[in-house]
This record gives C-alpha cells, structure tokens and sequence, in this order.
C-alpha cells in the first residue's frame, strides 16, 4: 500500500439515480458499501468504476432484501446473510471481484471442517467466572496505549491498525466500547463492540487473548459483558467476523448461540494473508 495513502476513507456519493455510502478500504483492497438509496444497477456500475480507479480487488455490498437479486443479476455472489442488521432486516453480503487470485479460497475445505467440528459443539450459554486476581471493566481512553500493545502483540498483520493508540481512541470516540480482563501485572484479553445505532446493529471484533490464558472462557466472559452493554443501548443485531481457520473464535461464537450464515472469499489482511471470514449473527433480547 503506497505510504501516502490512508488507511481507508468513508465517502458517500450522490448521483442521479441514488446515494451510497461506502468505504474505500486501502488496507484490505476492498470496497465495502455500508449504505445505499436507489437503483441498484447503477449502484452497482459505479462501485465497480470506483473500485477500479483505486485498484481494490475486492467489492461487497450490504444488499436490502428487495435488492439482492438484481445484484446477483449483475454478477455478484451471496456470500453472507447479516440477520437482523438493518433494524431487524436482513442484510445480503453481495461480492464482486476483480482479481482471480483474490476470488480464490486456498483453504475452503479445511475451513468447512473446521467448521463442521465448531457445529457439533455443546452450546455454553452461561456466565463464566472472572478468573482469580483479575479484574473485567469497559475500557477507557487512558487504555488506548495497552490495547494497542495487546493486538501487535497477537496480530502480524490486521484489518485496521489496531496497533496505534490513536487510532484505538479515534474509534472510541466514533462509539466502540471496549471490555478487557486484566491481571494484576496486565492487560491479558480485550474484545470490542462497533455499535451502528442509525440500523441497531453492532460488531463484535477485536477479540485477542494472550497465549497463556487462553481456553479459560475469557472470551465468553468479554462477550457476555459486551452484550448487556448492548442490550442496554437498545441494539437489537449483534454479528461478527472470524477467521475461517481459527477453531477456537469460531466456537465462542457457536457456543454463545450466534449462528453461522455464510462465509467471505479472502475477506481481509489478517494475521499475515488476505483470509476467508465466517460470518456469525445473534438478535440480542
């Protein structure tokens, strides 16, 4: 990615025939359409211009109900459904793309049996206990700086740049909450909620744990928290994005009563490669 160029940049665009609003995401050379009025055609013309003007390799649009099919009509693929998203709709994951590397997965069918075993999991609904010692609290600003530290230390490469307190206290203020589980000496796990309140919907994201506490529940613990934080704030959709080839963030997930509603192609630079991401949705109480 050129030095000179950010990291992504959220535009909307008027033409004769409709609004959209999407993000030209540098990062992961993708363009994804968050909103959108009007003709679906001509939408889906435009964004195809765009996305080639910057060389993103990646498009996908989150369809309206009534639209998903003139989209598929156009050459895209349903790769997901977000339940619930736009206030109780369903949002369609409608993708193009413009890179034959990009539009193939390496790994589907080692994901589909990860998958498989994820499935046959037995649900944990209930709360686990706070270890020992550590304490479980929303995150403050003044946390920006070890949160950022936790995710260079888990992540090699990530979808947003998650290693730069900044850019952590940027999405506090654009409305992320974040929980995190610390011990005394640090901060051992963090998880995020990236709250839509225009459509009630939210992200679950961010999810790292150090290597030494893993497998104690810490991450239901983060999600369970997170999600009354939601409840309270009248979000109605709670969805998330896990690496295709992570057993263990796919079964918090799975476990926690969220279900799995499709996958995306190469989605996102994670880890240290564009990788597939399996989308799980829950409609919080």
């Amino acid at each position: 990615m050129p030095s000179n160029l950010p990291t992504y940049t959220n535009l909307v665009e008027n033409g004769d025939e409709y609004t959209v609003s999407y993000c030209l995401d540098f990062l992961n050379k993708r363009l994804r359409v968050d909103d959108y009025l009007g003709n679906a055609d001509a939408i889906c013309k435009r964004i195809v211009e765009i996305a080639k003007a910057h060389a993103l390799t990646k498009m996908f649009i989150k369809s309206r109900e009534d639209d998903w099919q003139t989209f598929l009509s156009k050459g895209c693929m349903l790769e997901g459904i977000y339940k619930g998203y736009f206030n109780g709709g369903d949002a369609y994951c409608m993708a193009l793309y413009d890179d034959l590397e990009r539009r193939t997965s390496d790994y589907w069918i080692e994901e589909d049996h990860i998958l498989k075993q994820v499935l046959a999991l037995p649900l944990k609904p209930d709360l686990p206990l706070v270890p020992k010692q550590c304490t479980l609290r929303i995150a403050r600003m003044e946390d920006a700086e070890q949160l950022s530290l936790l995710y260079d230390q888990i992540f090699q490469t990530y979808p947003t740049p998650m290693n730069e307190p900044e850019y952590v206290k940027k999405t506090m203020r654009e409305g992320t909450i974040y929980y995190l589980i610390e011990s005394p000496q640090q901060l051992i796990s963090a998880a995020s909620a990236e709250i839509n309140t225009v459509y009630a919907n939210a992200e679950m994201t961010d999810c790292a744990t150090l290597p030494a506490y893993r497998n104690q529940g810490l991450m239901r613990l983060l999600m369970h928290a997170l999600e009354d934080e939601l409840i309270a704030r009248n979000i109605t959709c709670a969805y998330s994005l896990s690496r295709a080839l992570s057993f263990g963030m796919n079964a918090v997930f799975f476990q926690m009563g969220y279900r799995y509603y499709g996958r995306l192609t190469k989605n996102c630079d994670i880890y240290d490669k564009f990788e597939d991401m399996n989308l799980w949705c829950k409609m919080l109480k």
